[in-house]
């Protein structure tokens, strides 16, 4: 696969190309010379063997009586399901685990939420006008005192969560003509604690072998996902940390330095990470820091929870900026600069104790769900934040001297990118004067074409790290279509270069070019994590709304070019519910099952106005994305 890519010449000549970027290919030739167990090759390890039934999607183990799978020979799997239900069945369960993942992250911070109003953390509410928005939709008193407030916004959202008719949440935060849509289509949610149990229970065995019905369920899911989970996940969280406003950060690897205490949150969620910033300041810790050898404290983002501090927090003497998405974990780790890795809800790799081992760093698990081997506990709960985050300052200055004394680190100070993170909604209505009307305005006139939110993971499964992620988002701006970045493939495109007010001069088209340089805004507007599709949904929506039209009439679309896990697939449906033309690669496990096939890619578009399209080839994929916003422009006569 990696060859197909880049061809030998280039690996005889530099090595395995792994990734995209300099750095992590650097270190995964120093992580190999170590002989460590990492990502890349487990994966082509794996290529080897993989199951083609797997592949396809036409394989089933839920019951004593299989696994089955689906042949000529076969066609129907012990409980008398065919090779269409088994590959949708199979789908639905990933968006049932996206949901809940998405579900659990929103609980949470409802939880800190409370928490905070109670006066129990550390935290205050940054965002008050937040806190009204979501009494707004919520229907709670606002001439409440603003800790009241807040508590009761948390306690009624987490009523919500549960609520046993339509969703409350999905009839407040959806237009008009989406709920008409899914009303029509039988997809209007009830809140997502109940949708999961549907769910669940519908994707067992000899319960729902109808791939149509199946494939409602996850629409359904991917609707309850949207409004009832991500969209007040959002909200809560601006409200305690701030909302998101463009600022310059730093990202890659170089921002290790190995003379400090380095502690690096990782996950998705941002409740420890912004407590150790926080805690970091305090001049007797950095004191003890000091005593020990270090320059100081820092705290430096890992993956999703590195976007999170990364949108909300400017670059300081305790906050350092980005290191890499997912797939960089081991090479990151293995530099020997490393001191705590603090694992939250997502992402954290299950081998990472012969890391912990040889570079001479601690795993700390701050949430009961992690289950990494060899990892120290000290869980979060809301209103112990700054009990966890000084333990864990001090297992770091204790680790630094026997890193410092055992481990050589490697010099990676060449590996640093500036990117301009922390857009939003609000930052780009700031950005034009306090209305959305100069947007529309250029996208009428077609000095920007359209525009593609990419909402992505990092994967090996269709070459390397990111590569597929950044050529794309090239190809895109070079056509004049705007870029909207987020999840680990928003690192990847920060790495890359191309959220600076330079990649506009280098990559961008030439209308897109003078928009951004009349505005002062980089070709690929950075959004942050995978969480933040519930504020690029809203983003749409209200550019819909501006204009007067549904949605799925807009000159937008949505690309996932490196999708990986469930949170990716439940995005994807989403997207498509909310009538998104919606790319994804690798191909899904989906194959196996012409009628799934046509489901996605044709015939869903006459029922939601969405589809999905597949693709790997950066310019074929960029075609057909443009092609579709063309289409959206000549129906809306602009």
């Amino acid at each position: 696969m990696l060859k197909k890519f880049f061809g030998s010449n280039t690996e005889e000549k530099n090595g395995k190309i792994i990734s995209y970027h300099e750095s992590i290919n650097y270190m995964y030739e120093k992580v190999k010379k170590a002989q460590m167990s990492n990502v890349a090759d487990r994966y082509e390890a794996m290529e080897k063997i993989r199951c083609k039934f797997c592949k396809e999607g036409i394989s089933c183990q839920l019951c004593s009586m299989g696994p089955c799978r689906i042949t000529p020979q076969t066609p129907r799997g012990v409980c008398g399901i065919d090779a269409h239900g088994i590959v949708m069945r199979n789908l639905l369960h990933k968006t049932n685990m996206g949901l809940a993942a998405y579900t659990y992250h929103a609980r949470e911070v409802a939880e800190t939420l409370k928490a905070t109003a109670e006066g129990k953390t550390i935290y205050t509410i940054k965002d008050p006008s937040k806190i009204d928005l979501l009494a707004d939709i919520l229907d709670i008193d606002q001439s409440l005192e603003l800790n009241e407030k807040a508590k009761a916004v948390a306690e009624k959202y987490l009523q919500l969560l549960a609520e046993n008719r339509e969703s409350t949440l999905v009839e407040k935060l959806a237009p008009e003509s989406r709920k008409e849509v899914f009303r029509k289509l039988g997809i209007f949610p009830k809140g997502p604690y109940q949708e999961l149990v549907d769910s669940v229970t519908r994707g067992m065995t000899n319960i729902d072998g109808d791939y149509i019905t199946l494939a409602l369920a996850a629409l359904r899911n991917g609707v309850a996902s949207v409004f009832g989970s991500l969209v007040p996940l959002e909200l809560m969280q601006d409200a305690l940390y701030g909302t998101p406003s463009p600022h310059e950060g730093e990202v890659d690897l170089g921002v290790l330095d190995p003379d400090y205490v380095n502690i690096l949150p990782n996950g998705h969620e941002p409740f420890v990470g912004q407590a150790l910033i926080e805690l970091a300041k305090d001049e007797k810790f950095q004191q003890m820091a000091k005593e020990a050898g270090a320059k100081g404290i820092r705290v430096v983002g890992s993956i999703e929870t590195g976007q999170e501090l990364l949108a909300r927090n400017n670059l300081s003497e305790t906050f350092a900026g980005l290191t890499s998405n997912w797939i960089g974990i081991e090479y990151f780790l293995s530099s020997g600069a490393v001191d705590v890795f603090a694992m939250d809800m997502n992402c954290s790799l299950a081998n990472l104790k012969e890391y912990a081992d040889k570079y001479k760093f601690k795993l700390v698990a701050v949430t009961n769900i992690i289950g990494v081997p060899g990892s120290e506990r000290i869980e979060y709960k809301p209103g112990n934040e700054k009990e966890v985050a000084e333990k864990i300052i001090k297992l770091a200055i204790e680790n630094f001297k026997e890193r410092k004394a055992s481990v050589k680190p490697e010099n990676l100070t060449s590996y640093r990118q500036k990117a301009i993170v922390g857009f939003s909604a609000e930052a780009i209505i700031n950005a034009l004067g306090g209305s959305l009307t100069p947007l529309l305005e250029v996208i009428k006139s077609g000095d920007i074409k359209g525009v593609v939110a990419l909402v992505n993971c990092s994967s090996l499964g269709n070459g390397p790290q990111d590569k597929l992620t950044v050529e794309l988002a090239k190809e895109l701006i070079k056509r004049d279509i705007l870029v909207i970045g987020a999840g680990c493939g928003n690192g990847g495109l920060q790495m890359a270069g191309l959220e600076t007010l330079e990649a506009a001069e280098k990559y961008a088209g030439e209308k897109l070019k003078g928009v951004c340089k009349a505005l002062g805004i980089p070709p690929v507007l950075s959004f942050g994590t995978c969480t933040d599709t519930g504020r690029i949904v809203m983003t749409v929506v209200a550019i819909a709304n501006a204009l007067g039209v549904d949605t799925a009439d807009l000159p937008v679309a949505v690309t996932a070019p490196e999708y990986m896990e469930q949170k990716a697939v439940i995005d994807g449906f989403s997207a498509v519910a909310m009538g998104l033309y919606t790319h994804v690669s690798p191909t899904p496990p989906v194959t196996g099952s012409d009628k799934v096939v046509k489901l996605l890619l044709e015939d869903v578009e006459a029922l939601t106005g969405g589809k999905i399209a597949i693709g790997d080839d950066p310019v074929a994929v960029a075609d057909g994305i443009e092609a579709h916003i063309l289409k959206k422009r000549e129906a809306l006569g602009i």
